[in-house]
């Protein structure tokens, strides 16, 4: 019985005592229940998305750094190789596009070289200056749509070069990945110990000059590292 609960008797405030008690009691449950829903939850309490930017970031597969990168540079080169592809399809098309206007080109010039002799000669026949007309009007369409394919041949080019700073970017962030990588084993390294834990001696809990005596317990730990989504 502490010096309290004794003067409260001595007092005669027994219940009044018992009240106190109770209220104790009742705020000690809310806290620990409050304390179980933060450590099932794993989140800190008052962790929201305003707080946020206080906390770091649970340590799952959506935050791990190099787990996300790797992603980054996989689903980057797997895009770039299905947009090489296309672009190779169209050049190709258009290759082809080419030859057909080409051929197109040579049967539109004998025409009106054949028409132009035929108008020549027979200045009255008016189907030879028609037929004269209509091919060179055909020859001078199909000049254009060659010049715009060749425009856009030379424009899927720029693309392509262009696509080849995405390898680029690619590699910059494998090399990233390759330093972080290297950090992170140079520290797992650097705090080795040549004694395994379960046969360590176990450390003094209290060493003099301490102003206090709160320990953190093994839950109280393992509660802070689960908190933090270890």
């Amino acid at each position: 019985m502490t010096q309290e609960e004794l003067d409260a008797l001595m007092n005669g405030d027994i219940g009044d005592m018992e009240s106190s008690k109770e209220n104790l009691e009742d705020t000690t449950e809310v806290s620990k229940n409050d304390s179980d829903i933060e450590t099932n939850s794993g989140i800190p309490d008052g962790y929201n998305d305003e707080t946020s930017h206080h906390w770091p970031l649970p340590a799952t597969d959506e935050n791990r750094m190099v787990h996300q990168l790797d992603d980054v540079t996989k689903e980057s080169e797997e895009k770039a190789t299905e947009i090489f592809d296309i672009i190779e399809g169209i050049s190709t098309d258009m290759m082809e596009k080419e030859n057909n206007i080409n051929s197109i080109l040579e049967v539109l010039n004998s025409n009106i070289e054949l028409f132009t002799t035929l108008n020549e000669k027979f200045p009255d026949v008016e189907a030879f200056q028609a037929q004269l007309e209509k091919n060179t009007n055909a020859l001078n369409d199909a000049n254009d749509a060659l010049g715009m394919l060749q425009n856009s041949g030379d424009s899927i080019m720029n693309v392509m070069d262009i696509m080849q700073y995405q390898d680029i970017h690619r590699q910059k962030i494998e090399r990233v990945i390759n330093v972080m990588r290297a950090l992170s084993k140079y520290m797992n390294t650097l705090f080795e110990g040549k004694i395994d834990d379960e046969k360590r001696v176990s450390s003094a809990q209290h060493i003099a000059g301490d102003t206090h005596n709160d320990l953190a317990s093994t839950d109280d730990i393992e509660a802070l590292l689960e908190q933090f989504g270890s």
